[in-house]
């Protein structure tokens, strides 16, 4: 049975679910453009971390909006948006929060915290923190 851990899942064009292969190191991703880049903004990335530690980057979705849903321990996001503002929202357990789209994001991680990501990945550009 696949573990959301350990092989995400794409979500495309007319309601399809696709297991991914799964991920063994960061070329996962070019793979993954590779794969689903076609399906544009229409496509969702839905993946699962656990952090230990805060996030050493900022990362920025252009083609959409990305849906982070804590599900263990507790996660405190960064948002920068377009334009200008700001905002820090700290999740728990069943607890979510929307990255609109264009909106530079980080995360503190108090311990360890688990979280289901579902992104626009299209396009996500990284940042030095």
């Amino acid at each position: 049975m696949p573990n959301l851990t350990e092989s995400f899942l794409h979500l495309g064009p007319g309601a399809t679910a696709i297991p991914q292969p799964p991920m063994i190191d960061g070329s996962w991703y070019q793979g993954y453009g590779e794969r689903h880049d076609g399906d544009g903004a229409d496509g969702r990335l839905v993946s699962m971390y656990t952090f230990t530690a805060d996030w050493t980057e900022w990362e920025m979705h252009p083609a959409g909006e990305e849906v982070v849903l804590c599900t263990a321990g507790s996660i405190t996001l960064h948002q920068e948006f377009a334009d200008g503002g700001t905002a820090t929202v700290t999740l728990g357990p069943g607890d979510y929060a929307v990255n609109p789209r264009g909106c530079w994001h980080t995360a503190d991680v108090a311990g360890s915290a688990t979280a289901v990501f579902i992104t626009a990945g299209l396009g996500t550009e990284g940042r030095p923190r």
